[in-house]
């Protein structure tokens, strides 16, 4: 095991963690896993293959659901290293530069998914209590914008600064994370010096992404539901009911695990540290491969692409 060096130097690796009580090397772990990313992987790309081939998904929402899938492969990608080395290969060391870039690229993503569900919301909105003007409001150039410009840009620039700040902090203790891959807050329990400004930014960083996101979601929630009870037609209402519960789902099944590993980190450290493992796991690994089952369960068109892939395959296979 590497230790850091005392006289403030960054330490030159990181110890990381499997799951507590298991042992490193344990292949009902790692199969298990391995399953997890070989879901996510044609999960994410058939997806965005669909969105991409066929010209009646070119419209905003399924726009937006390609940058969820995006930012959900990078999510999942960015893990996918040391979750998998540890599990197959024991290997627990990472280069400290190795685990910044590691952690940066995991907040950032999650930060990217945020801003994607709150353009996800805004579309709804915009499809439901305004209509008639959807097509002339969402357009490609405002997408565009909204995606490249301020989703990816955001989630890319306020995190930036968090590994700039954590590099430069001395490490005196024992340098063994909680996980199979680094997050921020899990490197700062390791911290000797002066943690405040961190912190602070980590703090300010939270609530400019996720903060603000929640915030915008959860009144336009609440927009949304009294124009679909007012809407006449009982079938035009089933029909924008299903597309608001496929995001609601994809909503709930991102907050409430961030929130829930959120508080255990703050407030729970008299748990058992298998607790804290497992809701981390949940969220970074398990979460990207729900996204597409929701979406393919409740979207017709993308079940309709689903089963023609499906046809398609069972007739070569009879040939």
């Amino acid at each position: 095991m590497s230790s850091s060096n005392r006289t403030g130097s960054s330490p030159l690796t990181v110890i990381l963690t499997g799951i507590p009580s298991l042992p490193m090397s344990s292949y009902w772990m790692a199969l298990p896993l391995c399953c997890l990313y070989l879901l996510m992987l044609p999960g994410n790309c058939t997806l965005l293959w669909m969105i991409k081939t066929d010209h009646s998904l070119h419209t905003s929402m399924y726009y937006f659901l390609s940058m969820l899938a995006m930012a959900d492969l990078g999510l999942s990608l960015s893990t996918l290293p040391t979750t998998l080395a540890i599990f197959w290969f024991e290997s627990t060391s990472l280069h400290f530069e190795a685990c910044i870039v590691q952690m940066y690229f995991i907040h950032s993503f999650s930060a990217i998914k945020s801003g994607v569900l709150v353009a996800m919301v805004f579309d709804r909105f915009v499809a439901i209590c305004y209509s008639l003007r959807y097509a002339s409001v969402l357009t490609s150039s405002l997408i565009m914008k909204a995606g490249g410009g301020g989703i990816f840009m955001r989630g890319i620039c306020v995190v930036l600064p968090i590994a700039i700040l954590i590099k430069k902090i001395p490490f005196c203790r024992s340098c063994v994370l909680s996980h199979s891959f680094c997050l921020h807050q899990d490197m700062l329990r390791l911290v000797c010096g002066d943690v405040r400004v961190n912190s602070l930014y980590r703090l300010t960083a939270v609530i400019l992404t996720k903060g603000l996101d929640s915030l915008t979601i959860l009144p336009s929630y609440m927009m949304i539901i009294r124009a679909i009870l007012n809407i006449v037609s009982q079938e035009a209402r089933a029909k924008a009911f299903s597309t608001y519960i496929s995001h609601l789902c994809a909503v709930l099944i991102f907050y409430i695990p961030l929130i829930g590993l959120s508080i255990i980190h703050r407030f729970g450290k008299h748990l058992p540290p298998l607790t804290h493992t497992l809701l981390a796991d949940a969220c970074l690994l398990v979460l990207p491969v729900l996204n597409p089952l929701v979406y393919s369960w409740k979207t017709k068109q993308i079940l309709r692409w689903i089963l023609i892939l499906l046809c398609r395959r069972g007739t070569q296979q009879r040939v």
